[in-house]
């Protein structure tokens, strides 16, 4: 009887010498990432992004973080190391590999964070929503939601958007957590699951975002139902009809008590019709997902997937009306299309910038076929779970929908990554038993894929370090121009990457030189184009020209920097051109309008 109880008098009370150590170890690592991260120079000068930046004892943070982890998710015959201790590595790791540029400057990284803060603060002045002004709002719950949090609480926008990629993937691991517990009940398996989605997690879109924020929401709605709103089917019969029927009808609800899924069923249309509002593409990935995991049997609700469809089609129908006027849900769909965009037009710009983005794409296929072998091991010990594959296949189904600017395959990736990671654990944890403890050679192999995965994904997710880290400089030069420009006028930067729209969403025109010039930057070209365009302007326009966007043109091969510097002064020599603000890192220029004085 002692020893059968044993184990759990140890997890009540006793703290382990072990716990404590892989504590102290994450404690250790994360000061030396931050110490680390906080002698990086801005502005990043480097190709490959903060990756060549970075000193070595950022590197050996990260090794002895992930070995720590092992040493915990080894643990003993129990199970792994107590709950806070995992909870604390997680915590140290989620800060080393998406805080890290919050030590390197107090500036939010990528320009779509200042740009959602604009329309926030849009939404909150005007108190309207007027579809008509661009796609955004169209879909305004999250900003809505954005507005009214920055009201209410009075924080800082700029530190929300700092922060946000922290605060962000604390959401997504803790619906994670709890989506991982219906599909598992092995605790080391759980926590390996959350580690690899960290690792894994090179796509970047846990800035101040609709589809952040959607994500998080997609993990609840998953989470629901699998797991209150689950069925257990019976064994298939086959695809005959009568067979299909019986089969339908001998589904048992996962959760007995009614009450606990009437509840679970209203928090799920609620959230539905949340994404709904919020979102262009998490909604169809609801949608698909959902459809799967109910003709799989695996739902309970069988008229789930009608109602959301009913949702997803009022809203686009009515509140998103004025944008799909205009731009046709499949106007750009088929495979060749997407393949272009997303991948094709990808691979090109410096030598440094096709490395990064090829570690991108080197760590989604390594993820994957990590995934697939866990999957044919899971299937050949006849304990795979159907539920896990569909969840991990059915984003792909979205990818030749629509080329979606590029970013669908990034999309797609993230949205997949939870589950790839789930079905990639069981080759990294073949014995799915919680209490099967993995052996010294076991957990070195899980140790050298995580320490090699988070390389990657360090260089992956910073690697557009020069362009989309921006300087004090560059800030300063975009609140001098939104002082010097009058309403009305047009605000041309060269290319995305600038630090600005976070204030006066409505009171200026936002141009760039790269979506102006679509056939090409050479002066010849482009030049009059963007100086007509200014001209013609009846407030005229401000041209501003700034560090990151030059990088980020050269750094993808749109522009040399002697092309970008012919195009400075030639714009200069125009009579109507004056220089108007300068600094180390920018420079602006008003074009005065057709009529008005040089």
């Amino acid at each position: 009887m002692i020893s059968v109880f044993e184990p759990a008098s140890r997890t009540r009370g006793r703290i382990k010498s072990r716990d404590i150590l892989c504590a102290l170890a994450g404690a250790v690592a994360l000061a030396l990432a931050i110490w680390a991260a906080s002698t990086v120079d801005v502005p990043i000068d480097s190709d490959l992004g903060l990756v060549a930046v970075l000193p070595y004892p950022f590197w050996a943070g990260v090794v002895l973080l992930n070995l720590a982890f092992v040493a915990a998710l080894r643990g003993d015959a129990a199970g792994p190391a107590s709950r806070p201790v995992m909870i604390w590595l997680v915590a140290v790791l989620v800060l080393m590999l998406f805080g890290t540029a919050i030590f390197v400057t107090d500036v939010p990284r990528g320009e779509v964070a200042f740009r959602h803060l604009g329309i926030a603060d849009a939404l909150a002045s005007t108190q309207d929503i007027k579809p008509d002004i661009d796609a955004y709002f169209n879909w305004p719950g999250f900003f809505a939601l954005l507005a009214t949090l920055l009201r209410a609480t009075g924080i800082d926008p700029v530190s929300v958007a700092l922060w946000a990629p922290v605060v962000d993937m604390g959401l997504w691991l803790a619906a994670l957590g709890v989506l991982t517990r219906h599909l598992s009940t092995d605790p080391r398996r759980r926590w390996l699951v959350l580690w690899i989605f960290c690792l894994g997690n090179w796509q970047d879109q846990d800035y101040l975002s609709p589809q952040a924020f959607g994500l998080f929401l997609y993990l609840v709605v998953i989470a629901l139902v699998i797991g209150p709103l689950g069925a257990t089917p019976p064994t298939f019969p086959g695809f005959r009809g009568a067979g299909l029927a019986t089969w339908w009808r001998g589904r048992t609800p996962a959760e007995p008590r009614a009450r606990h899924r009437l509840s679970a069923l209203v928090v799920t249309l609620l959230l539905v019709v949340v994404i709904c509002a919020s979102h262009q593409l998490t909604p169809f990935m609801v949608l698909i997902a959902v459809t799967a995991l109910t003709l799989s049997g695996r739902v309970w609700p069988g008229r789930l997937p009608l109602i959301t469809a009913v949702v997803l089609a009022l809203w686009l129908a009515y509140p998103a009306s004025a944008y799909l006027d205009g731009h046709p849900p499949l106007a750009d769909a088929g495979l060749q299309a997407a393949t272009q965009a997303n991948i094709v037009d990808r691979v090109s710009g410096t030598p440094g910038h096709l490395l990064v983005v090829q570690v991108r794409m080197l760590l989604t296929l390594v993820l994957w076929a990590l995934a697939i072998a866990g999957a044919l091991w899971d299937w050949r010990r006849k304990r795979l779970d159907i539920r896990v594959v569909l969840l991990a296949v059915t984003p792909l189904l979205l990818f030749p929908t629509q080329a979606y600017g590029g970013e669908m395959l990034i999309r797609v990736s993230l949205f997949a990554l939870p589950f790839i990671a789930m079905q990639a654990s069981s080759v990294l944890l073949p014995n799915h038993s919680g209490g099967h403890r993995p052996s010294f050679l076991a957990a070195g192999a899980i140790g050298l894929c995580c320490c090699l995965l988070a390389v990657m994904t360090v260089t992956g997710r910073f690697g557009n370090a020069r362009y989309d880290v921006f300087t004090d400089n560059e800030v300063a030069a975009v609140h001098a121009v939104q002082r010097l420009a009058p309403p009305g006028s047009a605000f041309i930067s060269a290319a995305h990457p600038t630090p600005w729209r976070n204030e006066g969403y409505l009171d200026h025109r936002y141009r760039t030189i790269e979506d102006l010039c679509k056939a090409g930057l050479s002066v010849a070209t482009c030049g009059p184009l963007v100086y007509d365009y200014a001209r013609h302007n009846p407030a005229g326009a401000v041209v501003l020209l700034t560090r990151s966007s030059e990088a980020s043109l050269v750094l993808q091969g749109d522009i040399s920097e002697q092309g970008f510097d012919e195009f400075e002064q030639w714009l200069r020599s125009q009579d109507t051109v004056q220089l108007v603000f300068s600094n180390p890192d920018a420079r602006a220029y008003r074009v005065a309008p057709f009529g008005a004085a040089p």
